[in-house]
């Protein structure tokens, strides 16, 4: 079983991914801001503080790690999404200073900048809101950013267009440019399901350097 530091545990991702990592036996180090809002008991879990965007917090809880993956994400207010390149950043500077020993990063992104079956990208629908487009051209930046890096192990998992809590059916389809999308047009995700396909991604690395995308 992998040793994991999550960041983000708390939210509606990053909980499902804790869920999913605890159920396989994954021992899980959960990164957050007060411990006060994660006092779940398991054996497999132990619950630190730490920054996402201090490299030094980062590289102290992501030593002896097998992979350190990221939730954070902007979704929690605007205040959020100025965060999302600097978490990049810091992930990677962070797990950069244990040399040999870095763990791999895995990183949940945005559904933004793959393409739609139009040859567009999903930012370019029509009717889009403002805070919703900020979101993904955030995603995008930090994806930019993680296709510089080639010293560090690093994955970016996005979403299909609609991502939220559901059912965990454990199946799934992947791509890698363009977004997953069903015969009737949708293209949607469970939580619970995006969960399954990262912690599928940790067990039987496929997608080292590179983004990938999931949907039904």
């Amino acid at each position: 079983m992998s040793k994991i530091a999550l960041f983000g545990a708390n939210g509606t991702i990053g909980s499902r991914i804790l869920d999913e990592a605890l159920r396989r036996g994954h021992h899980v180090t959960a990164v957050v801001r007060d411990l006060a809002k994660l006092t779940r008991a398991d054996p497999n879990l132990t619950v630190v503080t730490g920054n996402v965007l201090d490299p030094e917090s980062v590289a102290e809880v992501a030593e002896g790690q097998d992979a350190v993956i990221s939730a954070v994400g902007g979704g929690d207010g605007p205040g959020h999404i100025a965060t999302i390149r600097p978490a990049a950043e810091s992930l990677v500077a962070g797990v950069r200073r244990l040399g040999a020993d870095m763990p791999r990063l895995v990183v949940v992104g945005g559904a933004g900048s793959l393409r739609t079956p139009d040859g567009k990208q999903v930012w370019d629908a029509d009717g889009l809101p403002a805070f919703l487009l900020q979101i993904m051209h955030a995603h995008g930046d930090a994806l930019d950013f993680y296709r510089t890096v080639s010293d560090v192990r690093w994955t970016c998992l996005c979403p299909a267009a609609t991502i939220e809590p559901g059912e965990r059916t454990g199946t799934y389809r992947t791509a890698v440019e363009d977004l997953v999308v069903a015969g009737d047009g949708s293209s949607r995700i469970s939580a619970e399901d995006y969960a399954v396909a990262l912690l599928d991604e940790i067990d039987q690395p496929g997608h080292i350097g590179e983004r990938f995308t999931v949907g039904y």
